[in-house]
């Protein structure tokens, strides 16, 4: 059942059937032809211009000063906003003044959309404006929107905050807060940013399965289905990894993706159970070579949106210009905890831990044990964008053994703002050696480890036809977006966040 209509909303039905009555289709099909926006105007008109003397713009009404046979108001377009004038006689050249007396004064509401044709000019206070010489109503809203109150400055003093409210509808949210509309253009020019360079590469834009009936190319738990023609299990990706390199395989020597994942583990203000990420495989290649090309890539798409590397997030100065600072992770861990763990074995390394206070359980075997380690201790510390490398085999089932040390795979994550951003590979490519791996995968999953990966046997399979030796990037879209505009939360830079239910 629906909710009762509050009186504002009666009020609005009520216009809205009133305006019916009068003759005006509050829904009208034809196409609205626009020549310009707000922005555009603003930015270009010059007093005594005889540019945009025959404008025809459209979007909501945001407000209305009715004085008598003539009015102010402002309507908002994509690009921003802008004041209008309405006269009765410009509106209502004929003996019918319906559409002023009755429509604009009366029966529209804040948060209509209109149609206007007119001619640009400033008024004696110097605002520019259109004079308004024909109005058409485009769309009734039957809900009014959160009152925001600016002062003379245009400075806000009651901006929609609510996160219950922005994230639920945000809809509403675009609406009312314009600077969230900025976010999503800058994360658009991210994509833009890192598919040029990719492209100018010559690497191979791609796509793959997202229902996989094996979930593999990371430790986490999926999200399961079934498939009723088929009668077969089916999994949403968790990655795309193993479906790229498979296409190594095939002959291409770069492919990405930009991929839709999706991991059934917590939330947080970075987690979200769906979530984007960019994975390139290049053939030829290692992980030394992946490094210099995260840096060169990040560096642009900063400098794309920005115009510079450094940006402010929070508090905080981040700067992306080249070279970023390295650690092995075990450097990293004794930088700062001052513990040399690099020869401790597993129960050695889960007592560490809790003398160090870091939460531990069975389940986990030596590399999951180095990995808390690190992420209690170090991750939150790396502000500046920082490569972590050579992580223990353990931890690291997909990557390549490291070419000099023992018990070390050829791997680097980038960290940032205290959070990972990417990770990435010298790949595996020993189908013995992967095999191996994931066999030992298996016995952590019957320890108890929901995140263990399984086995892929068709992966085995194309990587004993031969797979060149690759290199293989993931970096987190969404967490790159949260740095890129300045946002707290992962929920910032989703249009749709995942949300409980609405009470």
């Amino acid at each position: 059942m629906s909710n009762p209509l509050s009186e504002q909303e009666q009020v609005r039905r009520e216009n809205l059937q009133k305006m019916i009555d009068a003759g005006v289709n509050p829904y009208p099909s034809e196409t609205y032809e626009l020549n310009a926006s707000a922005k555009e105007i603003k930015e270009n008109f010059k007093e005594g211009s005889s540019d945009y003397q025959a404008v025809s713009i459209a979007g909501r009404l945001m407000t209305r000063r009715v004085m008598g046979k003539a009015s102010f108001a402002e309507i908002m377009d994509s690009s921003g906003r802008m004041q209008i004038y309405v006269s009765r006689d410009d509106i209502c050249p004929g003996e019918d003044k319906t559409m002023y007396n009755t429509v604009f004064k009366k029966l529209l509401d804040l948060g209509d959309f209109i149609g206007i044709k007119g001619f640009a000019f400033f008024t004696q206070m110097g605002e520019m404006t259109i004079h308004v010489k024909e109005l058409t109503v485009l769309s009734k809203s039957l809900r009014p929107l959160p009152i925001v109150k600016t002062d003379a400055d245009g400075k806000v003093h009651d901006a929609v905050t609510d996160p219950e409210l922005r994230y639920r509808q945000r809809y509403v949210d675009l609406v009312v807060n314009p600077e969230v509309r900025e976010v999503f253009k800058q994360r658009t020019k991210m994509y833009s940013s890192m598919r040029e360079y990719l492209d100018k590469k010559g690497y191979l834009e791609v796509e793959t399965p997202i229902l996989q009936p094996l979930y593999g190319g990371a430790a986490a738990r999926p999200f399961k289905t079934h498939h009723n023609t088929l009668d077969m299990t089916l999994y949403l990706r968790i990655a795309n990894e193993l479906y790229l390199k498979r296409l190594i395989v095939g002959g291409y020597e770069g492919v990405y993706e930009f991929s839709k994942d999706f991991r059934n583990e917590g939330m947080s203000r970075f987690h979200n159970p769906e979530f984007t990420q960019i994975e390139l495989y290049v053939a030829y290649k290692d992980y030394e070579w992946m490094m210099n090309t995260v840096e060169e890539m990040v560096e642009k798409v900063a400098m794309d949106i920005h115009g510079t590397t450094v940006l402010t997030v929070g508090d905080k100065q981040i700067d992306f210009k080249r070279p970023w600072k390295r650690y092995t992770m075990f450097e990293a861990i004794e930088h700062f905890t001052g513990v040399d763990i690099s020869e401790m074995d597993e129960d050695a390394l889960r007592a560490t831990a809790k003398e160090m206070h870091v939460p531990v359980d069975k389940s986990m075997g030596k590399g999951k044990l180095i990995d808390e380690i690190f992420g209690e201790k170090c991750e939150a510390q790396l502000i500046q964008p920082t490569f972590i490398t050579d992580y223990p085999v353990e931890m690291s089932p997909l990557a390549k053994k490291h070419r000099t040390k023992e018990g070390l795979v050829e791997r680097f994550e980038a960290i940032c703002n205290g959070k990972e951003i990417c990770n990435a590979f010298s790949e595996l490519n020993d189908p013995i050696d992967q095999r191996k791996r994931f066999e030992e995968q298996l016995e952590l999953g019957k320890r108890g480890d929901d995140e263990a990966m399984v086995l892929d046997e068709d992966f085995l399979r194309s990587l004993e036809y031969g797979m060149p030796p690759t290199a293989g990037l993931g970096i987190g879209m969404d967490r790159l977006a949260m740095i890129m505009t300045n946002s707290n939360s992962i929920q910032d830079v989703l249009f749709f966040p995942q949300m409980k239910p609405e009470k």
